[in-house]
């Protein structure tokens, strides 16, 4: 299967979008480069990303529909299927999620799955939050989800 890379100027910095024919695989914020196996190529899919974070960015979307190829375990997979339910503009718990999948004594397991998410931003990690509302780990790093979440009208305090 081929895949496709691309690259979008925003105002995190660059991020680098990589998918199949199938749809997105992945979302990596500028501190977290990986290298990219073969050339920069894009596809239908990443232009359609592109498109919508754009839009995002512009406060102008907000909800993706971009066809996403994720790949982890069936648990991974449900907590990430379970992030893009969270309406922009608002905060669950790592407890919220892991009742929403079935699994309400699995907080700590649905925080792993979190923090493996593949596709950021448009799988929205970056909305899920400690049960005492306070902000907790991220890819990007704490600076990207408050900036994330400031974009989204979330104060934070």
């Amino acid at each position: 299967m081929s895949l496709f890379h691309d690259t979008l100027d925003t105002s995190l910095g660059i991020l680098t979008l990589e998918a199949s024919e199938r749809g997105l695989r992945s979302v990596r914020f500028p501190n977290r480069p990986q290298p990219i196996k073969g050339r920069m190529t894009s596809n239908s899919v990443i232009k359609l990303a592109k498109r919508e974070l754009k839009a995002y960015f512009a406060r102008q979307l907000k909800k993706f529909s971009v066809p996403l190829d994720w790949h982890g375990t069936a648990f991974q997979e449900s907590v990430w299927q379970a992030l893009t339910a969270i309406p922009y503009g608002e905060t669950v718990s790592y407890t919220d999620i892991a009742r929403a999948i079935g699994r309400p004594q699995s907080a700590r397991p649905t925080g792993g799955a979190v923090g493996h998410n593949p596709i950021p931003i448009i799988v929205p990690c970056h909305r899920v939050i400690g049960s005492d509302h306070t902000l907790t780990g991220f890819t990007g790093g704490l600076n990207i989800k408050v900036a994330l979440l400031e974009l989204e009208g979330r104060l934070i305090e």
